[in-house]
């Protein structure tokens, strides 16, 4: 891949098991440490450019009808003009970074920490390693104009339900969910229904997601929606930050 490939690791911190307070010393290097993690995302990721953010699988291979798919979605998210954010890893998400790679694009992995399964992909141009689930699902929201879920299993499903808690609260507003595999998801969409009957969720929910096997339609509510949002910002760099010119 490209010589230019640039990688952030992120400091380790000790994983905590379910053993209740810490002697407060622990607590604040805790807390700390975690601080440092964001600050290290917030610096590397401030200048990638508008992104959009593909969720899927790490268990599907090149010959995944669903890896051809964010393959193409990679590459048509490029020639937007966005940059390509994913968890960083194999399946899906190494589908997504590499259809923007091979489209000329800027692609990023924001990479986890796990005993198995999860490893930095060979397309990532720009990449991180965190420790815990929240702070990544946080910067992956924090710099996306869009969010597109492709099928995958419970950590897809994870990153799904929180963009979509964010949508329905109102903390994150017009921001396009397009949700790819009318099969796969045709469960959730019934199970949406009961939710609805049984008053947990409203009707006008559904509103926040575009269900499709299109990418052409994926990518036209994308840009419809970022065209009547959001303006594009350009950003800075302040010498007294340390920032490259």
């Amino acid at each position: 891949m490209s010589s230019n490939s640039k990688q952030r690791i992120i400091p380790a911190i000790k994983q905590y098991d379910l053993e209740g307070p810490k002697p407060r010393m622990n607590e604040f290097l805790f807390a700390l440490q975690i601080f440092v993690q964001f600050i290290k995302g917030f610096r590397t990721l401030h200048f990638v450019g508008p992104s959009i953010t593909v969720f899927g699988s790490a268990r599907f291979n090149e010959e995944n009808p669903y890896y051809i798919k964010a393959r193409e979605m990679g590459k048509r998210i490029a020639g937007l003009g966005f940059t390509t954010m994913t968890g960083g890893g194999p399946g899906i998400m190494e589908a997504a970074n590499r259809g923007a790679f091979e489209n000329g694009g800027t692609s990023v992995g924001c990479n986890i920490k796990l005993p198995f399964e999860q490893h930095i992909n060979p397309y990532t141009q720009i990449s991180l390693t965190f420790n815990y689930f929240f702070i990544r699902k946080v910067l992956m929201v924090k710099y996306s104009y869009a969010f597109v879920i492709m099928p995958g299993g419970f950590g897809t499903q994870d990153e799904f339900f929180e963009t979509l808690t964010l949508a329905q609260t109102k903390v994150i507003n017009d921001f396009p969910i397009v949700v790819m595999g009318q099969e796969y998801y045709q469960p959730f969409q019934v199970w949406m229904e009961q939710m609805i009957a049984a008053g947990a969720i409203a009707q006008e929910d559904k509103k926040f997601m575009l269900f499709t096997d299109s990418v052409d339609e994926a990518i036209e509510h994308i840009s419809k929606y970022v065209r009547k949002n959001y303006k594009v910002k350009q950003r800075k760099r302040l010498w007294w930050l340390f920032e490259k010119i």
